[in-house]
């Protein structure tokens, strides 16, 4: 790997380039991939790093093990209560913004489960495939918090607001087969046939010139962002923030976390 400066330390990611094409991997299978405060600061490093890499055309974000990312750590969550601050609240929006502005274009894998924050992280890519064993839920407000992250705009941009606004109050999760009815995600292979898919989906993208790959990217950008502007997206953190030290909020995460975990 060749690079003006060093690539960060990670201790919870994978990444390599090769060719023009990069792959970046959420490495905590014991942990189906979940988002804790460290690993959300190794993805902003590891996206802001690739960011500034002039020969990357294409970047593949996947999961390694049997899920694509469990949403936030169930654990961090439980041990950081009581200790939450706004930098803390604030650090998925700077992840999910840290992806979008690599201007290769990405392409997310998704397979197995996709909750909540990993939902967002696998939509700021540009396209997205995934396995027929997806399943995608956002369960945020069971929880007893909004969605952050700069998630509605978001979501509005891919489903629109009718099915974005169900998909949050009802925290209904939803099948690949569903996923892409909605046109939430591009396409859904056999679980075996994912990788590939992707790979050899990268490598048609990236034999295509490269002012051309980031002129469209960027064009794709300024009109999403006029179709339903992320604009105020950091203002989350003050709302995610006062969630977290909501007393009737708090009753609820704590049982919520307890189903979760023995569910384990």
């Amino acid at each position: 790997m060749i690079a003006e400066t060093p690539p960060p330390d990670v201790e919870t990611l994978l990444m390599r380039i090769d060719g023009g094409i990069g792959r970046l991997t959420l490495n905590r299978p014991n942990k189906l991939n979940a988002l804790s405060p460290a690993t959300m600061q190794e993805i902003i490093a590891a996206c802001r790093w690739l960011a500034a890499r002039g020969d990357l055309r294409v970047l593949l974000l996947d999961g390694a093990g049997r899920a694509f990312c469990g949403g936030f750590d169930l654990d961090a969550m439980r041990e950081g209560r009581g200790r939450m601050d706004r930098n803390a609240t604030d650090l998925g929006r700077q992840m999910i913004e840290a992806l979008e502005a690599i201007p290769a274009i990405t392409l997310s894998l998704v397979q197995g489960h996709c909750v909540g924050g990993g939902v967002l992280l696998a939509l700021a890519c540009d396209l997205c495939i995934a396995a027929d064993d997806a399943r995608f839920s956002i369960p945020e407000m069971e929880l007893g918090i909004p969605l952050g992250w700069g998630g509605v705009p978001r979501l509005i941009r891919r489903v629109g607001p009718a099915v974005a606004m169900e998909l949050v109050l009802d925290c209904t999760p939803f099948d690949a087969a569903q996923a892409l009815a909605w046109r939430c995600i591009n396409r859904v292979v056999p679980l075996a046939e994912l990788d590939a898919a992707g790979a050899a989906w990268a490598q048609r993208l990236a034999s295509r010139p490269l002012n051309a790959l980031r002129s469209t990217k960027e064009r794709f950008r300024v009109a999403a962002d006029a179709l339903c502007s992320g604009a105020g997206s950091e203002l989350d953190a003050d709302t995610l923030l006062a969630a977290y030290r909501d007393p009737e909020t708090l009753a609820v995460q704590q049982r919520y976390i307890a189903v979760r975990l023995k569910a384990r």
